[in-house]
């Protein structure tokens, strides 16, 4: 590139084209403004035309008018149908996670009942057991102490 190219780029396609649209608008205003009519002629040719416009720019409006207000009342049905749908989903939902809270809790409770007669039990079974190996070891040690005694009885009756 060289530097005239840099200082001042080429204009893109649409510019162009916004220029001769503009351009051809001047010259229409300006052919209209030379016209061999005369004066009368051409305020009352412009008042008929400002008049079209006027009408065709309230029909227009009325139309876009009418159209947003349905769009208003469908947008509102819509959003009314679904806030009842969220909200009867939401409470169905809570009714579900409240139900099935109370059942885990339920089966908490009666699996905490059975652990604590589980224990009871077990501690009962020990208990019983260690009274069983209590009395036995007992009985073993006082005829164990009764052998002894008689094994040195006889020792010391022998060596007398």
């Amino acid at each position: 590139m060289n530097k005239a190219e840099t200082e001042y780029p080429v204009q893109s396609g649409s510019t162009f084209t916004k220029g001769l649209i503009i351009g051809g608008l001047l010259g229409a205003a300006a052919a209209l403004l030379y016209a061999p009519k005369t004066g009368r002629e051409m305020r009352s040719d412009l008042s008929e035309k400002w008049g079209t416009v006027c009408d065709k720019s309230k029909d227009v409006a009325s139309v876009v008018a009418e159209k947003a207000t349905d769009l208003a009342k469908s947008v509102t049905n819509k959003t009314t149908d679904l806030a009842q749908t969220v909200g009867s989903s939401a409470s169905t939902l809570v009714s579900s996670v409240k139900t099935a809270s109370s059942m885990v809790g339920d089966e908490m409770k009666q699996a905490a009942s059975n652990v604590t007669e589980d224990a009871k039990n077990s501690a009962d079974e020990v208990a019983s057991e260690a009274k069983d190996t209590s009395s036995e070891l007992s009985k073993d040690i006082r005829k164990a102490s009764q052998e002894t005694a008689k094994e040195v009885q006889n020792k010391t009756s022998a060596s007398y």
